[in-house]
C-alpha cells in the first residue's frame, strides 16, 4: 500500500508551518524525510507545490490550490466520520439544503423551526438560487428541483404536482383591463424571465388545440420570486406555478386570468438526493419531514 495519504498530511503540515524543519519537528520525522515526501507527491501529480529556497518556502499557485482542496476534503472526512459514529443517536451533524427561492421562501422557512425542534443536534444550512447547482460540487445533502429532472445519478422523491397558470394584481386589471382572450395580451406588459432556459412564448388551449402564443413586455426578473413580486406590484401579468402564488391568491394580492384558456400543463417538484446519503438520518428525517409537511401545509393548493 502507497503513502498516499501521509504525504498529503505531511504536504499540509509544511503549508501550514512554513518550513520543512517546523513541519519535521512537528510530524517527528528528519526534515530529509518530510522532503522526500514532499517531492513524491510533486512527482505523482505532475506539478510543483513548494518553491524552495535557501532561506524560506512558499507555496506555488498550485500548491495553494491544492492545499485548499485537501483541507476542505479532509474537513468533510471528519464530518462524516463523526457522524457515522453518532449515527445510532439519532439524527445529527450538518444538513446542507438547496432550493429555489420560489420554493425556499414559501414552503421551507416557515416549517424550519419545526424541524429544529424535532431535531436539535441537526443543524440546516439552506441556500436558495434558480441556479441549477451540481450536489456534489456544492456539498449539498438535499436539492429541491422545479421540473423536469435532468441528472438521473440521482435519487427522487415526489412532493407533488403543480399546475401553471396566469396571474395579475387587482391594481394591474383596474388599470389596464382584463384580457379576455389570448390575442388580448398584445395590449399587455407580460412579465418574462432573463435567464437563457427562458421563452417568450406561452401555451393556451384555444378550441381544444394546444397553441403557442408569443408574448412581450416592458419587464424580466432573473427568478421567480423576482417576477411574482413584479406582478404583486402591478407591473403585469405572470406565469407561474400555482404551488407560488397560492397564498397570494388566497390572500386576493393576485387573481388568475384567462383560466378557460389554460394549456394543463404543470411541473412536478422533487427533492434529490444522493443514493448514499439516503442512508444518513438527518437526510432521512428531513425528507420524511418535508413529505408529510407538504400534506399538511397544502399541496393540494398546488393543482
Amino acid at each position: 500500500m502507497d503513502n498516499r495519504f501521509g504525504d498529503v498530511e505531511n504536504f499540509l503540515m509544511v503549508a501550514g508551518a512554513g518550513s520543512f524543519a517546523a513541519a519535521a519537528k512537528a510530524l517527528r520525522l528528519t526534515p530529509s524525510a518530510v522532503s522526500r515526501s514532499i517531492a513524491r507527491l510533486e512527482q505523482r501529480l505532475g506539478v510543483a507545490l513548494v518553491r524552495r529556497t535557501t532561506r524560506s518556502l512558499a507555496l506555488t499557485r498550485e500548491g495553494q490550490a491544492y492545499q485548499d482542496r485537501m483541507i476542505a476534503i479532509l474537513g468533510d472526512m471528519y464530518e462524516a466520520e463523526n457522524s457515522l459514529r453518532t449515527e445510532g443517536q439519532g439524527p445529527r451533524g450538518l444538513l446542507r439544503i438547496n432550493a429555489s427561492p420560489s420554493f425556499g421562501m414559501e414552503y421551507l422557512i416557515p416549517i424550519l423551526p419545526q424541524f429544529g425542534a424535532l431535531h436539535p443536534a441537526v443543524t440546516v444550512d439552506l441556500t436558495l438560487t434558480d441556479d441549477i447547482v451540481d450536489l456534489v460540487e456544492e456539498r449539498a445533502d438535499i436539492a429541491i428541483r422545479i421540473g423536469p429532472l435532468r441528472d438521473t445519478s440521482l435519487r427522487a422523491k415526489k412532493l407533488g404536482h403543480s399546475r401553471m397558470l396566469l396571474v395579475a394584481s387587482p391594481d394591474y386589471l383596474a388599470r389596464r383591463g382584463t384580457p379576455a382572450t389570448p390575442d388580448d395580451l398584445d395590449a399587455h406588459d407580460c412579465l418574462r424571465f432573463s435567464f437563457r432556459r427562458s421563452v417568450d412564448s406561452w401555451p393556451f388551449r384555444v378550441k381544444g388545440k394546444l397553441v403557442q402564443r408569443p408574448v412581450q413586455g416592458r419587464f424580466f426578473g432573473n427568478s421567480g420570486e423576482v417576477v411574482r413580486q413584479m406582478a404583486v406590484a402591478g407591473a403585469g401579468i405572470a406565469r407561474h406555478g400555482r404551488f407560488h402564488v397560492a397564498r397570494d391568491l388566497r390572500e386576493g394580492r393576485l387573481v388568475e386570468v384567462l383560466a378557460e384558456y389554460n394549456a394543463g400543463d404543470g411541473e412536478d417538484i422533487h427533492a434529490l438526493y444522493a443514493a448514499e446519503d439516503r442512508a444518513a438520518a438527518r437526510v432521512r428525517a428531513f425528507l420524511d419531514f418535508l413529505d408529510a409537511a407538504m400534506v399538511i401545509g397544502g399541496r393540494s393548493e398546488w393543482l
